[in-house]
């Protein structure tokens, strides 16, 4: 027993060690455009994605408009329908399936997670997920950790978000906005419009030789 416990601490040591070893950065992405390839009128939100513990770490930071008002229900909680409120958003893609994952961030502190298998068609969503923010004024700050268990696997394409305003001053912004010259004419601001997502890759973050942990959520899905 006490041989097998010093192998799967040795082993245990091995691992860490390794992961330690693989070269891991950020990225930071602005969003500085409409759905609909306008330039925002203001400070760009800007989402920095990292390595964390077990997860995806997510930095968001930018201008808070407080309006709509705040979402009822308590921060660090998941909160159906946040994307009625002010709210970014991020969205990663496996294309060759149109699996993707679906976080949203309320600078109030209110979260949502959708897990997705097609265009719009969530069949899990609300998932606990650690976030907690901070409101300067007119600034805000988040900061959360996205489980990788949450990722589809092979995630190779993403996209990002950030919604504010009321009623006709409700502004809807894109990091990959569709092309002025392919928006038809009446059409409505679409974040499922998955043609439009960009190349993105985790291990850009985690390192070449980083390989994603397998999550028993997508099971089932193509």
């Amino acid at each position: 027993m006490g041989v097998t416990r010093g192998l799967q601490f040795i082993t245990l040591i091995h691992i860490l060690l390794c992961c330690e070893s693989l070269p891991r950065t950020q990225m930071q992405f602005d969003i500085e455009h409409t759905w609909d390839s306008n330039p925002v009128n203001h400070d760009p939100l800007k989402i920095t994605f990292s390595p964390g513990l077990g997860g995806l770490k997510v930095e968001v930071s930018g201008p808070f408009f407080n309006d709509p008002a705040a979402p009822a229900g308590p921060p660090s909680q998941a909160f159906p329908g946040l994307w009625n409120y002010e709210v970014v958003e991020t969205f990663f893609l496996d294309s060759t399936t149109e699996n993707y994952l679906e976080v949203e961030f309320c600078p109030h502190g209110q979260h949502l997670i959708l897990l997705l298998s097609g265009a719009g068609q969530a069949f899990l969503q609300q998932l606990p997920m650690v976030f907690n923010t901070k409101i300067t004024g007119d600034r805000w700050t988040g900061e959360a950790l996205i489980p990788w268990t949450y990722f589809p696997p092979n995630v190779n394409k993403m996209n990002s978000y950030a919604i504010h305003g009321s009623g006709e001053n409700r502004i809807y912004e894109a990091l990959y906005p569709i092309p002025k010259e392919e928006i038809a004419e009446g059409q409505m601001p679409n974040f499922h419009r998955l043609e439009y997502f960009k190349e993105f890759r985790l291990q850009s973050i985690m390192g070449e030789g980083w390989v994603q942990p397998p999550s028993d959520l997508w099971l089932g899905k193509p």
